[in-house]
């Protein structure tokens, strides 16, 4: 079973942000990703330009829909 975490590194020890579905003394393999630290408000930010991205677009068709026999056509 594979489990993905962060965890803090201080004084030379790995400290999981969340608990871990793991037994005492049960040998793991770590992979190591640093993750870069961001400004405050970054992810607000962020998550602030993905809507006014997603508000600017324009999703509707241009022209006639096709119909149930258009879609259904295989010839």
């Amino acid at each position: 079973m594979s489990q993905v975490a962060e965890a803090v590194f201080s004084g030379g020890v790995l400290t999981p942000s969340v608990p871990l579905d793991l037994k005492e003394f049960q040998r793991v393999r770590l992979i190591i990703e640093p993750i870069a630290e961001t400004a405050p408000g970054g992810r607000t930010q962020a998550v602030e330009r993905l809507r006014r991205g997603i508000a600017s677009m324009d999703f509707r068709s241009n022209g006639a829909l096709p119909s149930r026999q258009d879609l259904h056509d295989r010839s």
